[in-house]
């Protein structure tokens, strides 16, 4: 099967000879053994290997009859109807469930990014034809080898600000500074690529470049595995650890960042998906209805996280003897309603779905944009509500190590709840602690806040999508005013 398991994505890995810095040092030996990888490396193998399990196996991938009857990940799946969708959307909230939405960008991410672009790479024939041929040959590839991908697209502010000299050799900024027969290099430096390491490839594409008239060396798109020659990449402090009991959610699912760099960095002619021409990245993104399709795996990951931290405010009420508190109520209530409000939403684009003019079918719009208009601030408001449930026991939670001393009786004695042992207490309030308190929360909640655009690009994405003028209209009509808007 073209759908590999977890050994395999493991190794795959493990194989790589990456440049790659941590602290300082540069990372010798395989990923899935060095601390700051070796947890969510083993929380993916796992995902991987539920596309082989009886129980899921028909539910994670599906069967390419014009492939030779090859089977692959169904993330990868271009939906030709509605019930392709549906299929789509089962797939991603297996995978969501498994990491409680708690992974951004889990392999049904990029799996789903790359599709959209596939489906409109035929608009690509306008400006090469090349080009075209490239985009889908790398999606097929990408398909039947199952291959983990990640992105880079936000460049460090000194390249954004350097965008601004007259002199493109100045410039710092991501760009074409050869091109060849065969292939282009390119230098500059790009942030925030989640999960580069611990992929096969990684996709890059400036944006948004700066505008120039015509073969503009700042505007490019392409596809390279991780290891070419001239590649760095540098990690953030990472908030792994060991024991599951300290820290339950940064040792299994904490996502390395990296800054990703460039240096003179040779290009293969085959992996290049446009150069010079900013509008046909803008088409791409656009035509291939990328927020839309994007957006159905992202509001996946909202339903599973909401769920995931419904369960834990509802067990930290019981826990504090306060769940039936008409504030808790309110507040439980108040999560419920948002989850059926998501659920309904994504209900809703769904149903409304339609076929492109590829006949590929696309979620709609306008409920997933409002999905994630609404959920960053819903989210923040969840981690207060969390944070104040706890109180001082949000703070007050020895280790797994303490419990085990000489001094753990004093532990067993005095962090015990009424109905629970010290060890389920602490258990608890330190997986409060990491989603309300600790690095990993922190993360986890700036990169909520900002995953599809800072609060005012996310705004207008929503208030572009709504038709104002019929409703204007209708005002001036209640109010026989003359109208102009026709």
């Amino acid at each position: 099967m073209a759908v590999k398991n977890g050994k395999e994505y493991t190794e795959r890995i493990d194989r790589q000879q990456i440049n790659l810095w941590y602290h300082g040092e540069p990372v010798k030996g395989p990923l899935s053994k060095h601390p700051a990888f070796s947890g969510l490396i083993q929380s993916q193998a796992e995902m991987y290997d539920m596309q082989h399990h009886k129980q899921t196996l028909e539910q994670m991938t599906y069967v390419q009859e014009d492939a030779g009857g090859e089977r692959f990940g169904l993330s990868f799946l271009a939906p030709r109807s509605r019930e392709d969708l549906i299929s789509r959307r089962i797939m991603m909230e297996l995978w969501a469930e498994k990491h409680h939405g708690l992974l951004g960008r889990s392999p049904d991410y990029m799996n789903t990014a790359l599709m959209s672009l596939y489906t409109a790479s035929d608009l690509l024939q306008e400006y090469d034809p090349e080009y075209a041929e490239n985009l889908k040959s790398y999606y097929e590839y990408c398909r039947s080898r199952d291959i983990t991908l990640s992105h880079a697209f936000i460049q460090p502010f000194a390249s954004r600000w350097s965008e601004q000299t007259d002199e493109i050799e100045d410039s710092i900024a991501a760009k074409i500074i050869d091109r060849q027969a065969n292939g282009i290099v390119v230098s500059g430096a790009f942030m925030m690529a989640t999960q580069a390491a611990t992929c096969d490839e990684i996709l890059v594409l400036p944006t948004p470049a700066p505008a120039m008239q015509e073969d503009n060396p700042y505007t490019f798109a392409f596809a390279v595995p991780n290891d070419l020659e001239g590649m760095t990449f540098i990690c953030r402090d990472s908030c792994a650890a060991s024991s599951r009991f300290d820290y339950p959610l940064s040792s299994r699912f904490e996502e390395m960042d990296a800054m990703v760099i460039f240096d003179q960095v040779f290009i293969p002619r085959n992996r290049i998906f446009y150069l010079g021409q900013q509008e046909a990245g803008d088409r791409l993104f656009s035509e291939g209805n990328f927020h839309s399709h994007a957006g159905h795996q992202v509001i996946t990951r909202y339903i599973a996280k909401t769920e995931f931290l419904l369960g834990l405010i509802s067990r930290l009420a019981d826990e504090q003897y306060i769940a039936f508190e008409t504030v808790t109520i309110d507040r439980i209530a108040r999560i419920l309603t948002m989850l059926e409000n998501l659920k309904s939403l994504r209900l809703a684009a769904e149903t409304l779905a339609e076929p492109d003019r590829n006949g590929y079918y696309v979620p709609a719009k306008k409920p997933l944009a409002a999905a994630t208009m609404q959920y960053p601030s819903f989210y923040q408001e969840m981690l207060a509500m969390l944070q104040d449930i706890c109180s001082s026991s949000l703070i007050m939670n020895p280790s797994e190590q303490d419990l085990k001393s000489s001094a753990g009786g004093y532990i067993q004695t005095y962090l015990k709840g009424p109905d629970s042992t010290a060890g389920g207490r602490i258990a608890l309030f330190r997986l409060a602690w990491e989603l309300g308190a600790g690095a990993f929360g922190g993360r986890q909640k700036q990169f909520e806040h900002f995953f599809f655009g800072n609060p005012r690009t996310v705004a207008a994405r929503m208030y572009g999508l709504g038709n104002l003028d019929k409703y204007k209209k209708m005002i001036n009509e209640f109010l026989n005013i003359p109208c102009s808007v026709e």
